[in-house]
């Protein structure tokens, strides 16, 4: 109880005063007690055969300048200058290098060390990189891909839509779809809270063949979304008829006196700006409505700055970690009772329609669209008007 309220030479001078009041076996006795070794006591000893008059101030110091154990990297010079050399950013590519095809660990790193003559343990190694500016690192999905040259222009067109929809009380969506998921028994990344020893047991291979495709649409304006969970494949009829489902349910009783619609989706995938059956199934859902759809896409390799990506998908997976999604109800709810403490709200439903792949769309029925591109990158920011019935 008293040692850890002591500083070094207080606390082995203490232990000293100890074996000396019990005599003869004193000093193996306290050392037994504390876990002190017998060589601090016999220097505490020394320590209280000087006179108390002639003992200076600690000076804030417990041992005498040049104390203690030297550090490894003075009496190894070599060292940190190798530790360095294995791990350092400028040698990750290199052949010659022994931990080129193999997982950085201390463990490693200090097996690699002590083959070069260096005798290290790996914690040793933990407070070497430490010292030294380093820390444990993951990887970050940050390159793009080579950069259109109108990327950033685009990306101020979008914005001065979106504003202008918006200031005009249009409704502006997001929409994208998410990583396909594998229904049942099967392990889900992440980590739940659950009685110790009691972690849910799931199958130990993922060979499902059931899959969820959740594809979303997202409100910049009101911070709500909605879900469809298809359990067909994801085309672009099966995202235009979420974004319809998502209008009848939902943005309809929002915007009642809305003319127009501003989507704002990705480059590619069902929602692509070169996917003819998108455009098909869009003019349909205009001409169903009487909306004027408007559509941006973001430039290719961009798809990670749409709205629903950081706004809505991330939040959904972070409230089913650890989860196996045994089916598409479980799915459902999951998504449903996703919120944020900045108010998101998320509707879903399973979408249980069948939806084709490789459908063709004739150059002719292009024709008939009453699409109109914009002067700025058309194939990029066009319309869908209402066709008359």
């Amino acid at each position: 109880m008293l040692g850890p309220r002591l500083d070094e030479r207080t606390l082995r001078v203490w232990a000293a005063v100890e074996a000396q009041s019990l005599g003869r076996g004193g000093i193996s006795g306290v050392a037994r007690a504390t876990g002190l070794s017998r060589t601090t006591i016999h220097a505490g000893m020394k320590d209280l055969a000087v006179p108390v008059a002639t003992v200076e101030p600690a000076a804030g110091r417990s041992r005498a300048k040049g104390g203690g154990r030297k550090k490894l990297t003075g009496k190894d010079p070599q060292l940190a200058a190798d530790l360095e050399k294995l791990v350092s950013p400028m040698t990750r590519g290199d052949p010659m290098s022994p931990l080129r095809w193999t997982c950085k660990s201390t463990t490693k790193l200090a097996e690699a060390l002590n083959e070069k003559t260096h005798r290290v343990s790996q914690r040793t190694v933990c407070d070497l990189l430490t010292a030294q500016g380093y820390s444990l690192q993951s990887v970050r999905k940050r390159l793009e891909g080579s950069h259109h040259p109108d990327r950033d222009a685009q990306f101020q067109h979008i914005a001065g839509r979106v504003k202008e929809f918006q200031a005009r009380g249009q409704p502006v969506i997001s929409v994208d779809t998410k990583k396909k998921e594998l229904v049942g028994n099967y392990a889900n990344k992440g980590q739940e809270w659950q009685p110790k020893g009691e972690a849910q047991a799931v199958q130990t291979h993922d060979f499902g063949k059931e899959k969820a495709a959740p594809y979303g649409v997202y409100d910049l304006g009101r911070n709500e979304g909605w879900v469809s969970v298809g359990v067909d494949h994801d085309t672009a009829e099966f995202a235009v008829e979420t974004i319809r489902r998502w209008w009848q349910k939902m943005g309809q009783a929002i915007y009642p006196p809305a003319k127009r619609l501003l989507i704002t989706a990705d480059g590619g995938g069902s929602n692509g700006s070169r996917v003819r059956l998108w455009k098909l199934k869009l003019q349909e859902l205009a001409d169903e409505s009487g909306l004027e759809i408007h559509v941006c896409h973001f430039p290719p390799g961009t798809s990670k700055w749409n709205k629903i990506e950081h706004r809505m998908f991330c939040h959904i997976t972070q409230n089913w970690r650890g989860r196996p999604l045994i089916s598409h109800e479980v799915i459902v709810n999951l998504i449903g009772q996703t919120t944020t403490a900045e108010g998101l709200k998320i509707r879903a439903e399973i979408d249980r329609g069948k939806y084709p792949k490789g459908v063709e769309v004739s150059a002719e029925a292009m024709k008939n669209l009453a699409l109109e591109r914009d002067e700025f990158h058309g194939e990029w920011n066009y319309s869908l008007q209402p066709r008359p019935r």
